[in-house]
């Protein structure tokens, strides 16, 4: 169900909330309230349904601010989602125009869950400094998306503005591909790692895997540009890791197929979930606590070796 608020005012939202409540018996089991910070002009439905599908395994409240900077007139427009068309929370859709969008602190506030944890997330175009943006100045966590709106500098600006709190999706999307990698590498024998080559293609994901192993494994890490892009493959297309009795050798073979190969074993085809952005969503908001394995793979990454 989609009731449709012309401008409107928060009161009226909070109203509309708690009246559906009443006549529909939502159930109160939300954990937190997810702030989903948008552009008037982005995909607004393939964002709701990210968060439609999240939602099944983390219920909340949902609030999604988009501003539209281009309308002369100072106004709140909303659209409230129950049932189907919100998945298992329940979704307000607030188009802030004009001046409004400057200030959507004060807007989202009056709707926020009491008691329970405050998330953002940037789906597509992040700020440079999230924790100082006005919704992540109120948010326990912020995720962004490097992967939208890339550009030469964006893995610099999250390092340099990083806080307590902050995530990327380009972290949960290696998920999948850091556990084969790590099932590899404790396969025998178990000789010292010298060094790793990681080639792949410019998604940033590629290079947080790069600062991932540098972190981990404290040896000379290479990271590899691919001169010709596949988007056929998963971008890690092939790492090496170099021992004494030979390289273990993990490589894409298809979107979904990663063939590994270990000295003295037959080489092994493992399948691999294409990770889609509500998974990668589903599994940011499973930890509220600052993800340090994130941090300390991030800022490994200036000690990586990128050639191309």
């Amino acid at each position: 169900m989609i009731i449709t608020l012309p401008h409107t005012t928060t009161r009226t939202i909070s109203k509309t909330l708690v009246k559906h409540q009443e006549d529909y018996a939502m159930a109160t089991g939300r954990v937190l309230t997810l702030i989903v910070v948008a552009d008037a002009g982005d995909d607004i439905d393939a964002i709701l349904s990210a968060v439609r599908d999240a939602s099944h395994e983390h219920p909340s409240r949902v609030l999604v601010v988009l501003s539209n900077h281009d309308s002369q007139d100072s106004l709140l427009d909303a659209k409230v989602l129950f049932g189907g068309d919100s998945g298992a929370s329940e979704t307000v859709v607030m188009t802030l125009h004009g001046a409004m969008a400057d200030h959507p602190a004060s807007l989202v506030t009056p709707l926020l869950l009491p008691d329970t944890p405050i998330v953002a997330w940037w789906p597509t175009q992040a700020p440079e400094d999230p924790s100082a943006h006005p919704i992540g100045e109120i948010a326990q966590r912020r995720i962004t998306n490097t992967r939208e709106g890339l550009d030469g500098a964006a893995l610099q600006r999250l390092t340099a503005s990083y806080r307590p709190g902050d995530s990327d999706m380009m972290w949960s999307r290696i998920t999948s591909w850091r556990g084969i990698l790590a099932s590899a590498v404790d396969r025998p024998p178990h000789d010292a790692i010298d060094s790793v080559t990681i080639c792949g293609s410019r998604d940033p994901s590629v290079d947080i895997a790069a600062g991932w192993l540098a972190n981990r494994l404290g040896v000379p890490v290479e990271r590899v540009v691919a001169k010709q892009e596949n988007p056929e493959l998963f971008p890690i297309y092939s790492t090496t890791i170099n021992r004494a009795s030979g390289a273990v050798v993990i490589e894409a073979t298809a979107s979904r197929t990663i063939r590994v190969r270990v000295p003295g074993q037959p080489p092994a085809q493992v399948a691999m979930d294409q990770r889609s952005t509500a998974d990668c969503l589903a599994e940011e908001l499973r930890h509220l606590d600052p993800d340090l394995a994130y941090a300390s793979a991030l800022f490994a990454i200036r000690e990586v070796t990128v050639t191309s």
